[in-house]
């Protein structure tokens, strides 16, 4: 395809040794390569180290089974969506093997600044060869670490898209064994966000780390979504909290107590490892540096504010397509399953089927406690295989963990088997019940479904699921945004600051940022990380339906987005809507100088800024007046 063909003449460009290509069912030769029909085939004729997938969601699946099945060592997907189950069907593959890794999905690929490698569509005018090493789940924040470190004089060595997917093939641990070894890299950044525990296995692997290590390499980290809504899916597909899992600002203060110095923007990542990095030069006598240390110097205390949430808001979380609790029970009942209102006694419990995401498999979630309050640390998680499916030994262990009386036993093999053929069949993504003993049975009495709207948009499967949904039961400007591929959400409470961002995490951060700052967003919005003005445009008329705001803050970082094409978006919007609100416009990245030029000189009442420290005061001051 033509954005395959642009990506590896980039590629080739920056120094990276493309041996060929693949394409179902053509051989020949394209940009002066092989071109050849299997992956099979091009692993035994060209022996790649790496292949990238650049193929669409719907499709991404069955090119990752064929590389794995050729067995190339190292498999990038940079395609987001591709169907939970299908990636749960990978990943039961990769289990069974030792010859390749996965990177992704939803990355941005690899890319080494001083190898000359890159697997992905990073945007390679941010780069420079240098010191630093970064993992990140998001790419467009993983953009602006690049750009800080690059601005401070220090370059990257080497930078991995871990991905926002619910199933990263490869995770903060897995980046951070690299870097150790990496002789290049001498300090470290992470970057992370709400949804699933990997920061925490992280921030216990540097533990271990600061404690072996003669001169440990210098870390500082992020994570956003403190301040996301909760229940929803903040843009990326595993940015969300599901039962048993923490928030971000226990992912923070794990990492934090690990001895990771934090920051709470990604512009600062450049000043932060700098200083950090001259610490590890003046004090080598002293090696370990801790958790509390690094915060005071680098980062603001009220970032570790308490949680205004529970860590394991059980009854709360949803996907895109989430069924009503009348239509769970027509399901349940259709398997057999007891499931109807109840207003009589017994002690409730939760039992849920999800994902895994650290054992990349789906798994059962067993709790004593429906209304989430147990710490998450405390929920019972039973990882199974996808194709296996769960033992009889794990029922039983589930039994007790549930505390079941013996009467009541028998009947869980048959509640935990068929929500788990529910969930495979209609490709669920979430099936999360409270159910009560009663003589001897055990009757479902709530239940809340959420499933997989990737499997529908991408490859029209479960038509009879997504037949279910009720736009009636959703905020009426949401859904209109989706239509234009905008990713909105309206906060609750009293904000006033519209956001309009280019990317998921750049947005979630955004959001945060503000908090940190004083000041209240009304929303998050995703423009996509390849928006157009035309989305732009849109994106305001979305904001401007919510009569809170009372100023727009525009936080647009050039990666793949250009910074004069947003520029021309926020006029073209400022004319065609008749705008009367401020709007505060802050760019860095790409054509920033460009961008920043034409909002400075277009006689409306914009103002524009590279600093976001800076852009957000002004967007505070606007709001309060």
């Amino acid at each position: 395809m033509p954005q395959a063909t642009s990506n590896a003449k980039e590629s080739i460009a920056w120094g990276t040794n493309i041996v060929g290509g693949v394409t179902p069912n053509k051989d020949g030769e394209h940009l002066g390569l092989p071109l050849l029909p299997s992956v099979r085939r091009a692993m035994a004729e060209l022996n790649p180290d790496v292949t990238g997938i650049y193929v669409a969601a719907h499709q991404a699946s069955t090119a990752i089974e064929d590389a794995i099945e050729a067995e190339v060592p190292l498999i990038v997907a940079v395609a987001e969506h591709i169907p939970i189950h299908d990636l749960l069907r990978i990943h039961s593959m990769l289990n069974t093997q030792s010859k390749c890794r996965l990177v992704g999905p939803n990355s941005p690929g690899i890319i080494s600044a001083i190898g000359k490698c890159r697997v992905g569509f990073q945007p390679l005018a941010c780069f420079s060869p240098g010191r630093i090493g970064i993992v990140a789940k998001s790419g467009t924040l993983s953009y602006e670490a690049v750009a800080s470190t690059t601005r401070a004089g220090l370059g990257q060595s080497l930078c991995i898209g871990m991905g926002g997917d619910v199933l990263a093939g490869t995770n903060f641990v897995d980046a951070l064994k690299v870097f150790e070894k990496d002789e290049d890299t001498e300090g470290i950044i992470l970057i992370g966000e709400i949804g699933g525990t990997a920061e925490l296995d992280a921030a216990e692997w540097i533990k271990d780390y600061n404690r072996r290590a003669s001169n440990p390499k210098p870390i500082t980290a992020l994570v956003v979504g403190i301040n996301a809504a909760p229940g929803r899916v903040s843009g990326h597909a595993g940015a969300f909290i599901s039962p048993g899992e923490p928030d971000a600002l226990a992912k923070s203060k794990a990492l934090a107590d690990a001895g990771v110095a934090l920051v709470n923007h990604p512009a600062k990542f450049g000043s932060a490892m700098k200083n950090l990095l001259g610490q590890s030069v003046q004090a080598k006598a002293k090696p370990v540096r801790t958790g509390a240390a690094q915060s005071r110097s680098l980062h603001t205390t009220k970032r570790l504010r308490p949680s205004r949430v529970n860590h394991n808001n059980l009854a709360m979380q949803t996907r895109t397509l989430h069924i009503r609790e009348n239509f769970a029970f027509d399901l349940l009942r259709e398997k057999g399953l007891n499931a109807s209102k109840y207003s009589g006694q017994g002690r409730p419990r939760l039992l849920a089927i999800a994902v895994d995401r650290i054992a990349r498999s789906p798994c059962v979630i067993a709790s004593l406690d429906t209304e989430g309050h147990q710490s998450y640390s405390k929920t019972g998680k039973f990882p199974f295989d996808y194709r296996n499916g769960i033992s009889n030994e794990q029922i039983l262990n589930i039994a007790d963990h549930l505390k079941l009386a013996e009467s009541a036993k028998a009947s869980l093999p048959k509640l935990i088997h068929g929500l788990i053929d529910l969930y495979n069949q209609k490709e669920a993504f979430l099936l999360e019940t409270k159910f009560v003993e009663q003589l001897g049975d055990l009757r479902i009495t709530g239940a809340r479904f959420g499933f997989d709207d990737a499997a529908f948009r991408s490859s029209k499967r479960q038509g009879d699921i997504h037949a279910l949904r009720r736009l009636e039961d959703e905020d009426p400007t949401e859904a209109e945004a989706e239509k234009d591929g905008i990713v909105y959400i309206k906060l609750k409470g009293s904000g006033n600051i519209g956001t309009l961002v280019n990317g998921a995490g750049l947005a979630m951060n955004t959001v945060d940022a503000l908090a940190d700052a004083g000041g209240k967003a009304a929303n998050f919005l995703d423009t996509g990380g390849k928006a157009t003005s035309e989305t732009v445009k849109r994106s305001f008329q979305v904001i401007l339906q919510d009569k809170r705001v009372k100023v727009i803050f525009v936080n647009i970082f050039g990666g793949l987005t250009l910074g004069d094409m947003i520029a021309n978006g926020v006029l073209l919007a400022f004319k065609e809507l008749e705008m009367r609100l401020p709007v505060v416009v802050r760019i860095r990245g790409t054509n920033e100088v460009e961008g920043q030029k034409i909002i400075a000189e277009s006689g409306l009442p914009l103002f524009a800024y590279q600093d976001f420290e800076e852009a957000a005061a002004k967007a505070i001051e606007l709001a309060k007046q």
